[in-house]
């Protein structure tokens, strides 16, 4: 099945014009060795052999950067599939679009040495024609980012069609106006980071200056923040959940955290969870009283109108 993910091809896109003359996608990460030979059919079995690759290479960074780095190596080496469409941005507010068609290749001594065969079409997309979740979901912070969710309006886009009215990919939002709304909580956060409580003992997790913990993946999901505390001694996972959050979400910022443990926390390090949700119930706040390094906050989403 047809998949889709954006792919930034080097800092600021600096190589997508090469990309796009060489019909090619492609990574670097610091990792200089040929892969064909070395790709696992899941990428945490990947990472377990790469991380200390990684790191050797990069004494300076630490294992949470190298599972992400190594992440987004074995997606475009080996998670791509022939037939998977990639949208890249350009750096002028358009997104390069093609279709991979062809398996890994590794060019030594060259920019982005980690490649895979591309058809370019000849249908650019501007930034401004997308939806609103769309244009966030492909313009987050990352290498690599799933947007299989968006596949329908990536094809009508293509198409030369306008995008859909206001809707919701998540069949238990009722109102679209309402989730238009909550849609924006996670990046809100990210934009507004200091001047929430939890900045004062957390900073999101950077990267050379940009922000790499928001959707951070892990084998059973991406984790919607990441951060550290300041003296580096908590890691810290969040769960941000549209409207009442239920029982279940305790469960499932479980699993992620369990994934921090035992493959980004470096020794000594303790690892936290919050969830954020509009409202809770008697069931989460029962689950919540056994789980003591788990935290449960509210937010609120307001309108206000002021006459000028």
């Amino acid at each position: 099945m047809k998949r889709y993910y954006r792919i930034m091809l080097g800092k600021k896109s600096v190589y997508s014009a090469e990309c796009l003359a060489g019909n090619y996608i492609g990574v670097d990460f610091g990792i200089n060795q040929d892969l064909t030979s070395s790709l696992p059919d899941n990428w945490r079995s990947f990472n377990q052999q790469f991380i200390p690759v990684f790191l050797v290479a990069r004494p300076d960074k630490s294992k949470i950067a190298a599972g992400l780095a190594c992440g987004f190596l074995w997606t475009v080496a080996m998670g791509l599939q022939s037939g998977d469409i990639v949208l890249c941005p350009d750096g002028q507010g358009r997104y390069n679009v093609g279709e991979v068609t062809g398996k890994y290749e590794y060019h030594p001594s060259s920019n982005l040495p980690h490649r895979r065969p591309v058809r370019w079409f000849t249908q650019k997309i501007d930034r401004s024609d997308m939806g609103n979740e769309l244009r966030n979901s492909s313009g987050s912070i990352g290498t690599v980012s799933n947007i299989d969710r968006y596949g329908d309006e990536i094809e009508r886009l293509l198409g030369g069609l306008a995008p859909q009215a206001l809707s919701s990919s998540d069949p238990t939002i009722e109102d679209p106006s309402i989730f238009a709304l909550e849609k924006h909580l996670e990046d809100f956060l990210v934009a507004n980071w200091a001047k929430t409580d939890l900045s004062r003992e957390y900073d999101l997790f950077q990267e050379d200056g940009e922000v790499t913990g928001q959707q951070y993946p892990t084998d059973t999901g991406p984790i919607d923040l990441l951060a550290i505390s300041k003296d580096k001694t908590k890691l810290l996972v969040i769960e941000l959940k549209k409207g009442r959050a239920s029982d279940a979400v305790v469960g499932q910022i479980q699993r992620y955290m369990g994934f921090v443990k035992e493959e980004l926390a470096e020794e000594g390090q303790a690892v936290h969870g919050i969830i954020i949700a509009l409202d809770d119930d008697t069931r989460i706040r029962r689950a919540l009283a056994v789980a003591p390094n788990i935290s449960f906050y509210k937010y609120q989403v307001s309108f206000t109108l002021n006459k000028a």
